[in-house]
C-alpha cells in the first residue's frame, strides 16, 4: 500500500535543507532509475523529481511541467528548472548536513548537486518580517485532500512548487506600520485579517476561497538566511499545479492590473515544480513511471 512522504503533511520543522540537482550528461535512464531505486531515504525527508528527469527516464507523469517564467509589470519571475529536489527536515544543523552528504553520495554519477539553501524556523512560523505565514493552511483531512494528487495512479503523491524570494529588509521596515499592514492584509500585532485593507493586500489577493474554482494549497515555507541577504523559501503542495498558478498570477496582475503589495519589497530569485512520488515500504513509489525503457 502507498502513502505520502510523511514531510509533505507533517508541520515544519525548526531547522531545513533545500538540495537540488541536475543531471549529468551520458547517463542513461536505466542507471538513473537505478539510482533512484536504490535511494536510502530519511524518514521525513520529501523528494520531487522534475519533468527533465521524469522525461530522461522515457515517463510521463500528468500534470507535471517546467515552471512557467513570467515578466509583467515590472517584475520577472524567473523558471530555475531542476531535476531533482531534497528537502531535509531536522533540529540540528550538522545533522542535515551529513544526510545531505549521504544523500550526495548515493546520488553521484548521476547527478550533480547544483543549489543548497539552509531553512529555519523564526518566531513560532513567522516570516522574517514578523506576520505569520500559512495562517489560512487547511489541516487534517482538508490538508489530504489539498496536497495530494486525486488521480487514481497517482493516489498518495503530490506536486509542489518551490520558490526562494529575497526580501528587501531595510526597504520593509522603512515602510510604517499601517504600509507594512496594508501589504500584507493582516495586522502586525495580532494577525488580524484588516477589512479596509487595499486591494493590493496579499491576504485579498490570494485569499484561496476567492478563485474559481477555489485555490487551495498546503503551504510549508520557511525562512532563509545567506550572509546579507534573507527572505522566505516559497513551499506549495498541490494535488495539481492550477491553484498555485492561479494565484501567481492574480498577485502578478494579469487578472485585473492590481498588482500584489508584496512585491515593494520582495522578488522571486527562482521558481520551479515537481512531482512527489508516494512511498511504498519505504521507498520511492516510481511505479507511476512504469518499467523503465532504455
Amino acid at each position: 500500500m502507498t502513502q505520502a512522504q510523511p514531510g509533505i503533511l507533517e508541520p515544519t520543522p525548526a531547522l531545513s535543507r533545500y538540495l537540488s540537482f541536475n543531471l549529468l550528461p551520458g547517463i542513461d535512464s536505466a542507471h538513473l532509475r537505478q539510482r533512484l531505486d536504490d535511494l536510502i531515504l530519511e524518514p521525513d525527508a520529501v523528494i520531487g523529481l522534475g519533468a527533465s528527469l521524469v522525461d530522461r527516464l522515457n515517463a510521463r507523469i500528468d500534470g507535471l511541467k517546467p515552471s512557467p517564467s513570467y515578466a509583467c509589470n515590472g517584475i520577472d519571475i524567473p523558471a530555475t528548472p531542476h531535476a531533482l529536489w531534497i528537502w531535509l527536515r531536522g533540529d540540528d544543523h550538522g545533522v542535515l548536513l551529513h544526510q545531505g552528504r549521504r544523500l550526495i553520495q548515493q546520488l553521484a554519477f548521476g547527478f550533480s548537486l547544483e543549489h543548497t539553501v539552509d531553512g529555519f524556523s523564526y518566531r513560532q512560523g513567522r516570516d522574517l518580517t514578523g506576520y505569520e505565514d500559512g495562517t489560512e493552511n487547511p489541516e487534517g483531512e482538508a490538508a489530504i485532500q489539498t496536497a495530494l494528487s486525486q488521480q487514481p495512479q497517482l493516489l498518495g503523491s503530490s506536486f509542489v512548487a518551490v520558490q526562494q524570494w529575497r526580501h528587501d529588509m531595510d526597504r520593509f521596515e522603512a515602510m510604517p506600520l499601517q504600509q507594512q499592514d496594508h501589504s500584507i492584509g493582516r495586522r502586525l500585532s495580532d494577525n488580524e485579517e484588516l477589512e479596509d485593507a487595499p486591494a493590493s493586500a496579499h491576504v485579498k489577493r490570494t485569499a484561496q476561497e476567492s478563485f474559481s474554482p477555489e485555490a487551495f494549497l498546503l503551504r510549508r515555507s520557511m525562512p532563509w538566511a545567506d550572509n546579507q541577504e534573507a527572505g522566505l523559501m516559497f513551499v506549495a503542495f498541490g494535488s495539481s499545479f492550477s491553484p498555485f498558478e492561479a494565484q501567481l498570477k492574480r498577485m502578478l496582475g494579469l487578472d485585473d492590473g492590481i498588482v500584489d503589495a508584496l512585491f515593494q519589497f520582495t522578488r522571486p530569485l527562482s521558481s520551479s515544480y515537481y512531482w512527489c512520488p508516494a512511498l511504498r515500504q519505504g521507498q520511492l513509489d516510481l511505479s507511476p513511471l512504469g518499467a523503465c525503457r532504455t
